[in-house]
């Protein structure tokens, strides 16, 4: 911001400064050293924090880490300073912070990565569900705002001719995110302003998103809402506009996509494997889904992918439908992406390549001309509502690792499986214990 605000920039015809206070800005801390600049920067930082707009979020609760008054000094005045960022692409600044938030959700300890959903599965899923110039998208758990800057980056591939308009609007009104974290939010609109994207206003609202419905509905929702919350967040949602009452967060997450959907509007929800099976509310919202929607797509995930440990979870794709007496589901088709496949996050990353064969399968030019392959089945709507509590976990391959010990994996990937397991045993005891601590009753 410091850098446009001087010449040659200042000269352009619709210039405006930027919204930094007076007294606040980059020369007022270059002008200071040591102690002095210390103090300041925490003023600063406190002040940009109470600003409105991007500013607020990007520092909403911020604090110098930096202890050392000499070491802030020089990052200052010979790191940040001495560098000419206007010069740097958005490409160059953007992918430089998402390889830090990728690094980020490798640190376990820090629980980051329950906030960042590997980027070759949201590659993938934005390549099938090709969103348009004019399409309004929202991720109402943005996180760390990868769906929102994936789905931004493939408009503008896909789409070389846009004029000025389009692209001010796709910039600034076509993506929303909502997220109930601080830190997470920061993280997020920070992401998105060094892609270009969004300006003095933000994409990204800090509130959570299930407490009511937002008043506007969008034509995407792409979305990975978190699989585990605090105990305060377990609490029942109760809304006029959902099917059933429950504590689920996932659950309460899926109604909240539909009701957020256009009619016709098209969503790919992240859902763990128990919103698949799990009886009560959970075959409710199912049953309820197949009928009102037209739920046309799962994709069984790999184990081993997610930074959050031990994480078994699905790609549900479904498109909101207008009142009908006659279900909007005919056929459900599963792609097995899990049974024989190892992953892991060091050793064997996922890759986008490795998700080729789904958004081939998925067929994003003509869904009605899918063929079945081994990987790939069809199942009809009488089928799925016959069986028991609606129960999607379905599963036709043979696992070979079961009965040929020669297809299992290599002993180092084997191990990192066996760690994650015990990681997610772990996380979970932890929040049993949280929850007796909160609840000793």
């Amino acid at each position: 911001m410091h850098e446009r605000s001087q010449p040659p920039y200042t000269l352009l015809p619709n210039y405006l400064p930027p919204p930094i206070p007076d007294g606040y800005d980059w020369s007022s801390l270059v002008s200071r050293d040591g102690d002095d600049l210390e103090s300041h920067y925490r003023r600063t930082l406190e002040t940009l924090g109470s600003q409105p707009g991007t500013l607020g979020v990007i520092f909403s609760k911020a604090q110098n880490r930096i202890q050392e008054p000499a070491m802030l000094t020089r990052l200052v005045k010979e790191l940040i300073d001495s560098e000419n960022w206007l010069t740097l692409s958005a490409d160059v600044k953007g992918d430089a912070y998402e390889s830090l938030l990728e690094r980020n959700a490798q640190d376990v300890k820090t629980g980051a990565g329950q906030y960042f959903t590997p980027r070759p599965l949201i590659q993938a899923i934005v390549d099938a569900m090709r969103p348009e110039s004019d399409t309004t998208i929202c991720d109402p758990a943005c996180g760390t705002g990868g769906f929102l800057l994936a789905a931004h980056d493939y408009i503008v591939a896909n789409n070389p001719s846009m004029d000025q308009g389009q692209l001010a609007h796709l910039r600034d009104h076509a993506l929303h995110g909502w997220e109930i974290v601080d830190s997470a939010a920061r993280l997020g609109v920070m992401n998105l302003y060094l892609h270009g994207i969004g300006g003095d206003e933000t994409n990204i609202i800090v509130d959570d998103s299930l407490r009511t419905h937002p008043g506007v509905n969008f034509d995407m929702v792409l979305t990975n809402p978190p699989f585990v919350g605090s105990p305060a967040s377990r609490s029942s949602v109760e809304r006029p506009d959902f099917w059933a009452t429950t504590s689920n967060k996932q659950l309460n997450f899926l109604q909240h996509v539909r009701t957020l959907l256009t009619i016709h509007g098209r969503a790919a929800v992240v859902v763990p494997d128990n919103v698949l099976f799990e009886g009560g509310a959970g075959e409710t919202v199912r049953r309820q889904l197949l009928n009102d929607c037209d739920v046309h797509t799962l994709l069984r995930l790999p184990t081993g992918i997610f930074y959050a440990q031990g994480v078994k979870a699905n790609v549900l794709f479904f498109d909101r439908k207008p009142a009908s007496e006659a279900p909007w589901t005919q056929d459900l088709w599963i792609y097995d992406l899990r049974t024989n496949k190892h992953f892991t996050l060091k050793a064997n990353p996922l890759k986008r390549s490795d998700l080729d064969d789904f958004v081939s399968c998925f067929n994003p030019e003509d869904r009605l001309s899918r063929q079945e392959t081994e990987r790939l089945h069809r199942f009809e709507y009488d089928e799925l509502v016959k069986r028991d509590k609606v129960n999607l976990d379905i599963f036709w391959l043979r696992d070979e690792s079961i009965e040929d010990t020669s297809n299992l994996p290599p002993p180092g990937i084997i191990a990192e499986e066996i760690l994650e397991d015990l990681r997610a045993a772990l996380d979970q005891l932890e929040e049993i214990a949280a929850d007796f601590a909160s609840d000793p009753v």
